[in-house]
């Protein structure tokens, strides 16, 4: 198969159009677990019932793994903020809803996103085995849910159309504490636009009745798995994050 309409790259993944396909290409010399755990991540995250992009076949192209899904098409939500600033609280709290409904689903055979929290801390080398075990101590002691998580959860990856409301990429999704979802969500935010995110955590508390407080235990957590993304320009403000023992 040639491949011709590209969509857009990463440095893991080509995405390409075919018809009303998307077909994400993985680089040459992805593990095959790469695919397979992503495609199978989002088949499961499908039973839910969601609204998100249907998987229809996993190949292999040109010595290339491949995932082929539902192309969707349409302005995101980011979009829209950006187009219509004076509205920003009506689009965050569409995105809030949207989240919670999100966490109203179980999917018992998803990964947990303790562990893989937990992996990530450990996998740390730009903080000392005493702050380790600060927030592994710190992640053992939190509530333990089972509620859906996307774990990439920003207006980025809300679609809309004329047909519904879309959320993609799911490759992160795993079951945990919807707090901690809430935590990561808030952090992204964060670092773009700080007050945008303030509205956004006031609006899920609200909704909720969830202290403040109890999202912002999450933080330090989530910033120090966040680092494991070895982005340099959020390297400063993370550790700032990862510093905070409590909040007031």
């Amino acid at each position: 198969m040639e491949l011709k309409n590209l969509i857009s790259s990463s440095e893991t993944v080509d995405v390409y159009r075919e018809g009303d396909i998307a077909i994400k290409l993985f680089k040459e010399g992805s593990r095959k677990t790469n695919p397979l755990y992503e495609s199978l991540t989002h088949a499961r995250v499908e039973d839910t019932g969601l609204n998100i992009p249907k998987i229809h076949e996993v190949s292999v192209i040109d010595g290339r793994w491949a995932i082929h899904m539902d192309l969707i098409e349409g302005e995101t939500l980011a979009d829209k903020m950006k187009e219509d600033p004076e509205n920003m609280d009506q689009y965050l709290n569409q995105m809030v809803d949207i989240q919670l409904e999100v966490h109203s689903k179980v999917v018992p055979k998803l990964s947990k996103l303790k562990d893989k929290l937990a992996r990530q801390i450990n996998e740390l080398t730009c903080i000392d085995d005493v702050k380790k075990y600060e927030l592994l101590t710190r992640l053992d002691s939190m509530p333990k849910h089972n509620k859906l998580c996307h774990g990439n959860f920003v207006p980025e990856n809300i679609i809309i159309n004329d047909k519904g409301t879309y959320i993609v990429d799911w490759v992160a999704a795993r079951q945990g504490n919807a707090s901690a979802d809430v935590g990561k969500t808030y952090l992204l935010l964060s670092l773009q636009s700080p007050e945008m995110a303030e509205r956004y955590l006031n609006l899920f508390c609200e909704k909720t009745n969830t202290s403040k407080k109890y999202v912002q235990e999450w933080l330090p957590i989530v910033a120090a798995a966040r680092l494991t993304e070895h982005k340099p320009e959020e390297k400063e403000l993370l550790m700032k994050w990862i510093d905070v023992v409590a909040y007031e």
